[in-house]
């Protein structure tokens, strides 16, 4: 995934092989040419919201009071990100974590400020479901979110922003950052309803008949699913920390609502396991059902071959070219040889539908 270079370019995580800790450089696709800053100022009784081209004059002041919140559509600007850290004093450790598309999401307290990372996924129509890495960072009256590309995601926060009434203006930065932290992990709600829908697909299709496509769909979606999972299941050490966390910038009040997060992502982790186990089980299926189709089949032939093989008998006999056969005298020998041919096939069709293989 590119840092300085094209559009669509991508640079492999080898890239930082021999670097030293700390060392700025973009391991992720570039999805814009033009970083985007989104800058919004709120307490109980006012906001306000501009996209701003610089960082210059943004750290809030403590006097001031109110929340300030920072958000960064696009990774590539390496300048723009030093100039955060420098203003927010954040450490270089982090600031490399931001750049490294490719991280496990996780949290760490560095006592002024929270650094949480996780995965959010969003669907692609050519692709199914497009992994982006999402980074929030605050401290006592400031919160940053940064992301690889602009979405939508975050539009439903700032609604409630915009709108005088709820908790969301009266709070701190705390509860602003579980605001965003929430929205991504609900956002994997529609993506597992997509999943339940296409798993449900899938189950028509073996019920009535599977072919090989069907099994390529169960193998893509058990990738999908893989990659879901080690996507959603660090959120639940992630999230359970937040809520446990002693450090002062999540206020006692505040920590309920991140138990609430813990609990989404449970339900989420839970539906994972429920799919991951229907595919499993539909692998199975289909391979039972090849099994018994091809049961069904090789019965058929059998039958087939079965049912014909006295027939086939008596053919050769009479169509042997030897000079003296009685029958071949015989004014009625086609007719009666034809008859026991469909008295024979009578029988044995009788008898197999009496022992029930038909």
């Amino acid at each position: 995934m590119a840092g300085d270079a094209k559009t669509g370019e991508t640079k492999k995580r080898s890239v930082k092989t021999g670097l030293p800790p700390g060392f700025l450089i973009h391991i992720g696709e570039r999805h814009a040419e033009k970083v985007k800053i989104t800058l919004c100022q709120y307490d109980e009784s006012s906001f306000w919201e501009k996209e701003i081209s610089t960082l210059d004059g943004v750290l809030p002041s403590p006097e001031k009071g109110g929340v300030t919140w920072i958000h960064i559509d696009g990774l590539q600007d390496i300048r723009l990100l030093e100039q955060l850290g420098d203003i927010f004093h954040l450490h270089p450790l982090i600031l490399e974590d931001i750049l490294n598309t490719e991280q496990r999401p996780k949290s760490e307290d560095h006592d002024e400020y929270l650094y949480v990372v996780l995965k959010l996924l969003s669907e692609d129509a050519a692709d199914g479901f497009v992994p982006e890495q999402i980074s929030v960072v605050f401290g006592s009256n400031w919160v940053i979110s940064l992301q690889e590309k602009e979405g939508r995601f975050l539009a439903p926060v700032r609604e409630r922003l915009r709108n005088e009434k709820g908790r969301l203006r009266k709070a701190g930065a705390d509860y602003l950052a579980h605001a965003l932290l929430d929205a991504m992990v609900d956002s994997f709600f529609p993506v597992l309803d997509k999943f339940g829908e296409k798993i449900e697909t899938l189950e028509g299709k073996l019920i009535g008949r599977p072919s090989p496509e069907t099994l390529q769909a169960i193998q893509t979606l058990k990738r999908e699913m893989i990659f879901l999972r080690k996507s959603v299941w660090p959120l639940r050490e992630l999230v359970g920390g937040l809520a446990r966390s002693d450090s002062p910038l999540i206020r006692e009040s505040s920590v309920i609502y991140f138990r609430d997060i813990y609990d989404h992502v449970v339900q989420v982790i839970d539906a994972i396991e429920t799919y991951r186990d229907m595919l499993s089980g539909m692998l199975d299926i289909y391979l039972s059902s090849v099994s018994n189709r091809m049961n069904e089949i090789m019965k058929v032939l059998t039958l087939i071959a079965t049912l014909f093989m006295p027939l086939t008998f008596l053919a050769g006999v009479y169509g042997m070219n030897f000079k003296y056969m009685p029958e071949l005298e015989w004014r009625w020998g086609y007719f009666v040889l034809l008859g026991v041919m469909m008295v024979i096939a009578v029988i044995m069709l009788r008898y197999f539908k009496r022992k029930k293989w038909l």
